[in-house]
């Protein structure tokens, strides 16, 4: 898309459209690839990777890391449960709430969908971003991206209120 930064609100509006229909696509890609392969999707994939890469996270803190409601967030986490890749435990310090853990099915399981989803998305982006733009193009890009992650969730911007 052509952008018009003369004026702002056509090339910003234009920017978030891009945006929103690549990560769109870029998550069904990876979606298929995983359902395929592993036989789960990418969001099944996402929690994983957090209770892997973050022990001892509870339902609100997977929740917070991925801005999304807590009774969604606890709802797909009974049914890693229930598929046996994902414990709760007591949380000693708060009887409220438990922890999550990888079972080792669970582990195994994140481990090859990582090594899948790393294949599809060096596909879709990095292939294409070295192609078209050369090889400084995507470092660049996601490093503007992560800059605009770290400043809307350092001002709690899109945080889910329930």
């Amino acid at each position: 898309m052509a952008y018009r930064w003369d004026d702002d609100s056509t090339g910003l509006l234009g920017l978030f459209d891009d945006l929103v229909r690549c990560e769109t696509r870029l998550y069904n890609a990876l979606n298929d690839r995983l359902r395929e392969r592993h036989g789960i999707v990418t969001s099944q994939f996402e929690v994983l990777r957090h209770v892997r890469d973050h022990p001892g996270s509870r339902v609100g803190d997977v929740a917070a890391a991925f801005a999304i409601g807590i009774g969604a967030t606890s709802k797909g986490v009974d049914r890693l449960e229930k598929r046996g890749w994902v414990v709760r435990q007591a949380n000693p310090s708060d009887r409220r709430s438990s922890l999550l853990a990888l079972t080792e099915d669970g582990a195994t399981l994140v481990d090859a969908a990582e090594a899948t989803a790393g294949e599809r998305l060096a596909e879709l982006l990095a292939e294409t971003f070295g192609q078209t733009f050369g090889e400084q193009a995507l470092p660049a890009v996601a490093q503007a991206l992560s800059n605009l992650r770290s400043a809307l969730e350092r001002d709690d911007v899109g945080t889910p209120t329930g």
